[in-house]
């Protein structure tokens, strides 16, 4: 699938825009503490379209609507740095490490390509959620978990990210292929 410089400026710019929106459409959505990620499925579609770049920058759009909607106001309390550079790196990693999983197994098959993709988003975006935790709020969740009667770990992979993860990677391994085949049909 090629695509004109015009397209993937323009895909980028819409997807732009739809992960504002569904990060504050999501933000309503919550399982436990954290509200669900539908923000995830645009970059993984700009990665398919518009290449590397547009996967980190809709990463970083992605960043500063979860600022702009609030969902990191309780880490903004506790470290403001730690909540920019935890959020705004989530979403950039996980745009990279999407479109350099895709370029890797698209090779084979866009499909392969866009299913992989798929599942390393949400894997990178939690994980790098989970070092900023472990680096900048470790002694707040700390305090939290023992009120909860859990240990840290536990409550950090189960209270913090465990439903929200599994929804988030199941969406992303069922859209993506769903996603390509669309766009090889708006192609062709």
């Amino acid at each position: 699938m090629k695509f004109s410089k015009i397209e993937k400026l323009t895909t980028t710019a819409i997807l732009t825009a739809i992960v504002f929106i569904l990060q504050f459409i999501g933000s309503f959505i919550r399982f436990g503490q954290f509200s669900i990620s539908l923000v995830l499925v645009p970059i993984i579609i700009g990665v398919v379209v518009a290449g590397t770049g547009a996967g980190v920058w809709l990463g970083f759009a992605f960043g500063l609507a979860v600022l702009a909607s609030g969902d990191a106001a309780s880490y903004l309390a506790i470290s403001p740095f730690g909540a920019v550079v935890t959020v705004l790196a989530k979403g950039m990693l996980a745009g990279l490490c999407a479109a350099l999983v895709f370029k890797l197994f698209s090779k084979r098959s866009p499909y392969i390509g866009a299913v992989a993709a798929g599942a390393v988003c949400p894997i990178v975006n939690t994980g790098v959620f989970l070092l900023g935790c472990r680096l900048f709020f470790i002694d707040a969740i700390a305090q939290q978990a023992s009120a909860m009667g859990q240990g840290v770990v536990a409550y950090m992979l189960l209270v913090l990210v465990g439903g929200n993860f599994i929804f988030e990677i199941v969406l992303n391994i069922v859209l993506a292929p769903v996603v390509v085949r669309i766009i090889k049909a708006v192609k062709m």
